[in-house]
């Protein structure tokens, strides 16, 4: 068994042209900048920057959003030349399969399926709790939850996600549609509250700019709540000063992990060696501007200080102690209408994924297969709204939130790393977007993500190697078995006919497998 056999981009090309497993092409740029805008400007918009502003940095939470956003920018310009060269579906899976190989690819595909079924389901369940929110601002008191004896029941990720899910099933295209309705809508609730909170900014709040770091206090949860980097290295947890500033890059880091989920849509795109990066960065932009404005509004309305005495600090928090309490009800239904399109974007690229890694035999190749009439992977996008509707909506998922940032960060880190095994092995592609500056920007993208990465909770990590060890033992039980590539090399090796859909195409391309 080679667990380094890896995929050729000519293949992935024309698997993607499998009759009853193709997609549609109908995005364009306008879409995908969108798509990113969506998935990245939630309900976290309005409460992570004032968490991080509180716990971590201070009025340097602004660092922190450039310093995750440029982390982030890096790795979409490994993304971006990585989709340009091979645009189908399936993000860092497919790139790593065509650079790393196959093991790895399947670690890569496993997180990314972590990220958004972590993501998807505890944003649904965000979305339930902020419905309860925004009813009972405009006093219609209806539960977020539901009792039934030991049984309890958040019936709202059941609701959201059921519609979105058929949404997504109809069509691509019309999910965009839909998808830029709400947005838009958002986009000029997010940016009025910016525009108001301007008004009640005191200058004094951003002093000190980066407070000094001092001791985190005590926690019930021990070394299990610290940074990994602390527990490794034995220091002790600190908050503010630099070490807070990165600590709160790392927290805030979740408000750009959409990005890689645009990247999966590349098999849906028109023209993708213009459309995808102009979308992708279009999108990044709008987005990082919005967070640090949202930022300087909330350290500048109150201080940190004040932020930190509330239990759960958001911008709302600092609406209530400057006396404009009627903005609460503003931003409640922002964060409700910023929820619903992450939600579906995130459906949409758990399908993606897990077709793209069906159509390659590592999953049940039924998974993989497309309606005739929408050229959507119906039955993938069911199961999959199925199984976070269950899990946002009987368990509670909201505890593994930290899992997204680890499982995007590590796909990141092989994305960027990837970029460099690809130019050496196929220095013939030429990508119509390439990384500026040579080797430079994948390493110290790559650097950034691990350096993120280590400054997660300790917990997190450990739920992370659970979860590798349940990916890689139904590699072992099932995927490298029923490998498809696995199978063609084989019966190449014992001169036999190619295993595919298509023996006599797959005979024409038996040249270009990389083993």
């Amino acid at each position: 068994m080679n667990l380094l056999r890896t995929k050729s981009i000519e293949s992935s090309l024309r698997d993607a042209q499998e009759p009853g497993r193709t997609l549609k092409r109908s995005l364009n740029t306008w879409d995908l900048m969108i798509m990113g805008i969506a998935v990245a400007v939630g309900a976290g918009i309005f409460s992570v920057g004032a968490k991080a502003a509180a716990h971590n940095a201070g009025p340097a939470v602004t660092v922190s959003f450039i310093l995750a956003a440029v982390t982030c920018a890096l790795a979409i310009m490994c993304y971006a030349e990585f989709a340009t060269a091979m645009p189908v579906t399936g993000s860092a899976y497919v790139f790593t399969y065509a650079t790393m190989g196959e093991l790895l690819a399947w670690i890569i595909g496993w997180n990314l399926i972590l990220e958004l079924l972590m993501a998807g389901s505890v944003i649904a369940k965000y979305w339930g709790v902020y419905l309860s929110d925004f009813l009972q601002a405009v006093n219609i008191d209806i539960p977020a939850q539901l009792h039934f004896g030991a049984l309890t029941l958040y019936w709202g990720p059941l609701v959201v996600v059921a519609v979105f899910t058929t949404v997504l099933v109809l069509g691509t295209k019309l999910s965009a549609r839909v998808n830029s309705v709400f947005t838009m809508i958002k986009i000029a609730i997010v940016v009025f509250v910016i525009v108001v909170g301007f008004f009640f900014v005191k200058a004094q709040n951003y002093t000190p700019f980066v407070p000094a770091s001092v001791p985190a206090p005590a926690t019930g949860g021990s070394w299990t709540e610290q940074p990994f980097l602390s527990f490794l290295s034995g220091a002790n947890p600190a908050m503010y000063g630099f070490t807070g500033v990165i600590s709160g890059a790392a927290l805030v880091f979740f408000a750009f992990i959409g990005f890689d989920v645009v990247a999966t849509s590349a098999e849906e795109v028109k023209n993708p060696k213009r459309t995808l990066p102009r979308g992708i960065f279009a999108g990044l932009a709008v987005v990082t501007v919005l967070y640090i404005l949202v930022t300087l509004v909330v350290t500048g309305m109150v201080s940190y200080q004040d932020l930190a005495k509330a239990t759960d600090p958001s911008l709302a928090t600092a609406f209530h102690l400057v006396g404009a309490d009627w903005a609460v009800v503003v931003i409640s239904l922002g964060s409700l209408i910023g929820l619903t399109t992450v939600i579906m974007v995130l459906l949409m690229g758990l399908a993606r994924v897990t077709m793209a890694m069906s159509r390659d035999g590592l999953l049940p190749r039924g998974l993989s297969k497309t309606s005739a009439k929408r050229s959507t992977p119906a039955r993938t996008q069911i199961m999959c709204g199925t199984l976070v509707a269950l899990l946002a909506g009987f368990t509670p998922v909201d505890l593994l939130a930290e899992m997204i940032n680890i499982g995007t960060l590590s796909a990141f880190v092989m994305v960027s790393l990837g970029i460099l095994v690809l130019r050496r092995k196929r220095p013939d592609l030429k990508p119509s977007f390439r990384v500026p500056f040579g080797p430079v920007i994948p390493v110290a993208s790559a650097l950034l993500c691990i350096y993120l990465m280590f400054n997660l909770a300790t917990l997190t990590w450990v739920f992370f190697g659970i979860w590798l060890v349940l990916g890689l033992a139904i590699y072992f039980s099932y995927g490298a078995w029923n490998s498809r590539l696995g199978r063609q090399l084989k019966s190449a090796r014992s001169g036999g006919e190619l295993y595919s859909a298509s023996a006599e195409a797959d005979a024409d391309d038996k040249v270009s497998l990389d083993a």
